[in-house]
């Protein structure tokens, strides 16, 4: 049911071997997908290039996601290259280092707007640009995290990007349903990869973490990788709208007992 082969797939926030994203793009390509790269800045094509290549992609395009002219253009090369694609990745997020630290209501106003100019808008930016080559219906697929339901300490104004992300998903799932297009989020556990490294204590709270999620592990980019692969398949077809916790059941939880602490 995660059979993917004949589909064509375009990852936006790859950005080196420990991102989500790659975890998905291995997924896909086991699955059988054609896959298309996205980076955010120039610095990161002498990372994302080899990885691509690896998996035998040549189409591997730098964007910057605050830009609609910069959408437009990428999209245009995907047309060009691939003429229609089946499934969008939206594996993007950033928020000034200093809004991640101290309380939430020191958050500048440019702090807030640009954390929700890349990590949220981006995701309505990119999937305006994909209707238009997914005219048999498709899968969009972005990440959030448990921070956007309950307060993480160091997490601030990217908790509450993320809380505007799936609620942009779940109006982009209704508004894109008619035309077959799927709109989910995967809600992963900590990982640590580029992102997470400008949350302070980030290391503790993760070895926290495996010790009260009920599998009593901390969750992989592979993990993410199979969830985000079943998504997109034809096997969760009937799914859109939806979050989807890939974080060893760790949301389940509603307090520490003894025996966690």
């Amino acid at each position: 049911m995660m059979e993917l082969t004949g589909k064509k797939a375009l990852i936006f926030g790859v950005a080196n071997d420990h991102s989500i994203a790659w975890g998905i793009a291995k997924a896909f390509h086991a699955a059988g997908a054609e896959i298309g790269f996205s980076y955010a800045v120039p610095t990161l094509e002498k990372r994302v290039r080899p990885l691509a290549e690896s998996l035998g992609s040549d189409f591997i395009e730098e964007c910057d996601v605050t830009s609609d002219a910069a959408i437009e253009t990428v999209f245009a090369k995907a047309k060009d290259r691939f003429r229609t694609i089946d499934i969008l990745v939206h594996a993007i997020a950033f928020a000034n280092r200093e809004d991640l630290a101290g309380r939430f209501v020191d958050t500048s106003r440019d702090g807030f707007l640009l954390a929700h100019n890349i990590s949220v808008y981006s995701l309505v930016a990119l999937t305006r640009a994909a209707m238009p080559l997914m005219p048999e219906g498709g899968s969009v697929l972005t990440l959030t995290y448990y921070g956007a339901e309950k307060v993480v300490p160091k997490y601030n104004v990217m908790g509450v990007a993320k809380a505007s992300l799936e609620a942009t998903m779940r109006y982009l799932a209704s508004d894109l349903g008619p035309q077959g297009i799927r709109v989910n989020a995967i809600s992963a556990g900590p990982i640590r990869t580029l992102a997470a490294s400008g949350i302070s204590g980030f290391r503790d709270y993760q070895r926290s973490f495996a010790g009260v999620a009920p599998l009593r592990r901390n969750v992989t980019i592979d993990d993410v990788g199979a969830s985000a692969a079943f998504l997109s398949s034809d096997g969760a077809r009937g799914i859109t709208g939806e979050v989807l916790y890939v974080d060893s059941g760790y949301n389940i939880m509603g307090m520490l007992t003894s025996e966690d602490e």
